[in-house]
């Protein structure tokens, strides 16, 4: 099978991702279900495909080769972009293809809430977007950067690995930078963004210590720092953030994020009741009680504090779970099987008949 052909059928049947793996037929995800389709391929087959990519997308396979793994993206014009993972695996190559429309993605059509969609208005401080891979976190992020593209001048400097949505100059200046293209680390990326005039840092993922940092102290300076977590819950992100600290700077680190975090967004993605996916969201706000919690070391108290504070802009995920099955979105079986407290839920849902 020829991979353009591969690339059109996942377009057309609006496939979220395809993977290419020797002993398997090309296989669509698409809407959360895996699709497999034709004939089984051979590790010769991945390989001619392998090839058949990087011809497309002008790149060099020494890096894959080299090391086993290999991250970019391209463009198919008239088509769509494409995210590529390339890797290794029993002694075969395989592709692993996120297809990545050239249209930004609508906030409203996507179910993303006011109490998410907020955070583009923030000046200062540190947001950071937390859940799963496969989450939905980068078409949200992209959502956000769109809202301040259309409604604020700024300057917008985005750090990504590699770069999906593509974001034209509106009102505000979007400058995007790919890891190992254009900068070679994200903490390079953020020390050198402090020098480039932003207001709002998009940064594509804290995966260390040492990126963690930068971003706190680029949100100290004054700056609108969005980021990403594989965490799932606030309570989980805290945690993850001050244990990616030797011990003797956990104290430090808690007192900064107390001071810079305005807020967490945790995402998942949930199979709706027409067949497509729906997120879910819990929101937690930098309310004076929570940066109190965090700076004490008091995060198991950030649940109860998240559950009572519609007031602040909060939301729990069970809560957001129960509004999906009122708003006929989500079935109760769906619901029941993602909440973390599904006796909670389930008692929600009999108060609200």
């Amino acid at each position: 099978m020829d991979l353009n052909e591969i690339l059109h059928r996942a377009v057309r049947e609006e496939a979220s991702d395809i993977l290419v793996i020797a002993g398997l037929p090309v296989t669509y995800k698409v809407q959360g279900v895996l699709r497999r389709e034709g004939e089984r391929f051979t590790a010769q087959d991945t390989g001619a495909l392998a090839a058949q990519l990087y011809r497309m997308a002008g790149r060099d396979m020494a890096g894959l080769t080299g090391t086993g793994d290999d991250d970019f993206s391209f463009a198919v014009p008239g088509l769509s972009r494409f995210r590529v993972n390339a890797l290794r695996q029993r002694n075969s190559l395989a592709l692993v293809i996120r297809v990545v429309a050239f249209q930004l993605p609508d906030w409203q059509s996507l179910h993303i809430p006011e109490e998410v969609t907020r955070f583009a208005s923030y000046a200062h401080g540190m947001v950071l977007f937390t859940g799963p891979a496969g989450s939905g976190k980068t078409t949200t992020l992209a959502c956000l950067v769109d809202i301040i593209n259309n409604t604020r001048q700024a300057h917008v400097i985005t750090v990504e690995d590699p770069i999906e949505y593509l974001h034209q100059h509106k009102l505000s200046v979007v400058t995007q930078r790919e890891l190992h293209t254009d900068t070679e680390s994200y903490a390079a990326a953020l020390r050198a963004a402090l020098r480039e005039a932003p207001n709002v840092i998009i940064l594509g993922e804290m995966r260390d210590a040492e990126t963690i940092q930068a971003a706190v102290t680029a949100a100290e300076t004054g700056h609108l720092v969005i980021s990403t977590l594989h965490t799932v819950g606030a309570v989980n992100t805290v945690d993850r953030i001050v244990d990616s600290f030797p011990p003797q700077q956990q104290r430090q680190i808690r007192t900064q994020l107390a001071l810079v975090l305005e807020g967490v967004v945790s995402q998942l993605l949930l199979p709706g009741v027409d067949g497509t996916q729906r997120p879910a969201f819990e929101v937690m706000t930098a309310t004076n009680a929570v940066r109190n919690m965090i700076r004490e070391d008091k995060t198991h108290q950030l649940a109860s504090v998240i559950e009572t504070g519609a007031a602040q802009g909060m939301m729990s995920m069970d809560q957001s779970i129960v509004k999906l099955v009122q708003g006929g979105l989500i079935s109760e079986e769906t619901a029941l099987r993602y909440a973390s407290n599904p006796e909670s839920v389930k008692r929600s849902l009999k108060g609200a008949i």
